[in-house]
């Protein structure tokens, strides 16, 4: 499928302390795109690809929970 975009989601119910990328942003495989914060431990979330961050779901202070959209990334 090309021209899919990848949806990047939480994997736990937690707060969003930072969104570490912009639209428009390339990320590498491996990247910190959103750093979360559940039971006092802050756990980033990693691009699981390379791409281009086409939108972003979320914002600091926002609550998410797990399968929530964080943010979406087309192939580079």
């Amino acid at each position: 499928m090309a021209g899919a975009t990848l949806a990047i989601q939480a994997e736990m119910v937690a707060n969003v302390v930072s969104v570490d990328v912009e639209v428009g942003a390339t990320v590498a495989a491996g990247d910190a795109v959103v750093l979360l914060e559940s039971m006092k431990m802050e756990i980033p979330v990693l691009a699981e690809t390379g791409g281009v961050v086409t939108a972003i779901k979320v914002g600091a202070g926002d609550v998410v929970q797990e399968g929530d959209v964080l943010l979406e990334l087309a192939p580079a």
